[in-house]
């Protein structure tokens, strides 16, 4: 391999880990928010479970990003380098203002903003790009489904129990829950940095023929990811855990178990979904369980507002980069 081409596959490796510091609020916040496990505790088990979702799912994400978003046949190493540093940049600059945005969808914007400045419209694949559009909907509102549905079954399954029993047992099992969302968080996030790895590896002869994510790029995109989920994202996991609605472990659990069905079910079907927007939307089920008025809406209208923007301004960062990197070459 040529020098540019191993800096590229770190920089790919370098956004993973920012994925799993970003999004690791996602897999962590309710089990921290409600004391079932301390931040230290709640970090490594995440991340051990984000390196082992490589065991449990096909790599049908890696696919979609590998070769669903973009023609495969325009992507050089400065495409690449401009939607890593549009994803990377969006994820820092939403980190540090506690937004919990969707790595994934920057990743994607990334990859558009790119593509545009290089061919035009004609690159991008539209079939791919509606589809993860569509997801950026249902989502979160199937995540929020599932979590209203279970805390209704769980509620009326524990409706004769005394609080303090409910507490006991759901504080065991929360980190059931927890360990089930890190691994659909994994099995998901992991494999749109493997699919963006495996395309600069194609494009550049390195797996010959046919299209395919080689083992090395499974492991490492899942150390890596699990490596910046020790690291935290503590700015949003007060966003995620304690402003959008406050929980019980219970409740914890509904939203953990709901978003965790969600994220294996896109996992399965290839779609590179928002385990963001997954876990907010289930948080937000569970919330509006007790009463409307104990999910604070308006925090979720700001996250929204970030949502929308995910995918522009990244396209914003990797084309300015894109256009940049021509320019001095």
């Amino acid at each position: 391999m040529d020098l540019t081409l191993i800096l590229l596959i770190f920089l790919a490796l370098a956004f993973d880990f920012i994925n799993g510091f970003h999004d690791s609020a996602n897999s962590i916040a309710t089990v921290v928010s409600t004391r079932v496990l301390s931040p230290k505790q709640a970090v490594i088990w995440a991340a051990f479970f984000n390196f082992i979702a490589f065991l449990l799912f096909n790599l049908h994400v890696a696919n979609t990003i590998g070769k669903g978003i973009i023609d495969p046949s325009i992507v050089d190493y400065r495409i690449i380098g401009a939607t890593l540093i549009g994803a990377a940049g969006w994820d820092l600059l939403t980190w540090y203002w506690g937004l919990p945005t969707s790595s994934s969808h920057a990743l994607i914007g990334g990859f558009i903003g790119a593509a545009l400045v290089k061919v035009g419209v004609s690159a991008l694949i539209w079939k791919g790009i509606i589809k993860t559009v569509v997801f950026m909907i249902i989502a979160p509102v199937l995540g929020l489904i599932m979590g209203l549905a279970f805390g209704v079954a769980v509620s009326w399954i524990f409706r004769r129990s005394a609080p303090s029993q409910v507490d006991h047992w759901f504080r065991k099992g929360q980190l059931l829950s927890a360990a089930a969302y890190s691994l659909g968080h994994g099995g998901n996030d992991a494999q749109k940095t493997m699919g963006i790895i495996a395309v600069l590896l194609f494009s550049a002869g390195k797996l010959g023929t046919e299209f395919h994510v080689p083992l090395w790029v499974v492991l490492s995109c899942h150390a890596a990811m699990g490596l910046g989920t020790l690291f935290g994202g503590w700015r949003i996991v007060k966003t995620m855990g304690q402003r959008v609605a406050k929980l019980r472990p219970v409740d914890g659990f509904c939203a953990e178990t709901g978003g965790a069905m969600t994220l294996f079910l896109a996992s399965t079907l290839g779609v590179p979904v928002s385990t963001t927007h997954t876990i907010t939307g289930a948080i937000m089920g569970v919330g509006s369980l007790k009463r409307l008025t104990a999910v604070r809406w308006g925090v979720g209208g700001s996250i929204a507002w970030a949502w929308l923007l995910t995918i522009p301004a990244a396209a914003a960062i990797s084309s300015a980069s894109y256009w940049l990197m021509a320019a001095l070459r």
